[in-house]
């Protein structure tokens, strides 16, 4: 994606997110058992408009952390980790065609413009079954997951949760939103 935000964090922002992202992948060394943080951190004081897109999960509660490498590509893959979807990125329908195909009642904003700002991906089925390996995530809200032309085409789109010892993939209209319904975001680094 082309930067289109422009902004970049300050000196003392990049370090203060840094000590948050460094912590928390300590602390959960099961999501990245063969992966070396010094490595992740040079990584991503080269890419400071990368940091700025972890910064803006960060901020809006996804709490990312590292869940893999891709050896293929040199890339670090983040996943928003936090327990619940994310706070500040719930009550969104899915994009702005369902946006804007509502009459009344619009919500604020749809997952994929916010994600597209944020200059991250919707996660995908497998990719949402693969973050539910690590933890369990979204046991009382649900997440917009990225969805297939083929279904989007008829109005449709997907979310996922975790109920019942079971991750559940589900579907709804594009253009409804929820409270307890968010989306989970990727980056790769």
């Amino acid at each position: 994606m082309a930067k289109q935000n422009k902004i970049e964090l300050s000196p003392k922002q990049c370090e203060e997110l840094l000590k948050v992202l460094k912590s928390r992948f300590e602390k959960n060394k099961s999501r990245h058992k063969d992966l070396e943080w010094n490595k992740i951190q040079t990584k991503l004081e080269t890419n400071p408009h990368k940091l700025w897109s972890l910064n803006e999960m960060e901020t809006t509660g996804g709490e990312p952390d590292v869940v893999d490498y891709d050896i293929k590509t040199n890339e670090f893959i983040f996943y928003d980790c936090s327990p619940e979807s994310p706070k500040d990125r719930r009550s969104l329908c899915y994009d702005r065609e369902a946006l804007e195909s509502r009459k009344e009642h619009k919500p604020k904003n749809n997952a994929i413009d916010m994600a597209t700002y944020m200059e991250i991906e919707l996660l995908t089925e497998e990719q949402y079954r693969e973050l539910q390996k690590l933890g369990n995530f979204d046991m009382k809200t649900s997440s917009w997951i990225k969805t297939p032309s083929d279904i989007r085409k008829l109005g449709g789109a997907l979310f996922a949760d975790f109920r019942y010892n079971t991750i559940f993939i589900y579907h709804n209209g594009a253009e409804s939103y929820y409270a307890a319904r968010g989306f989970r975001g990727s980056l790769r680094v």
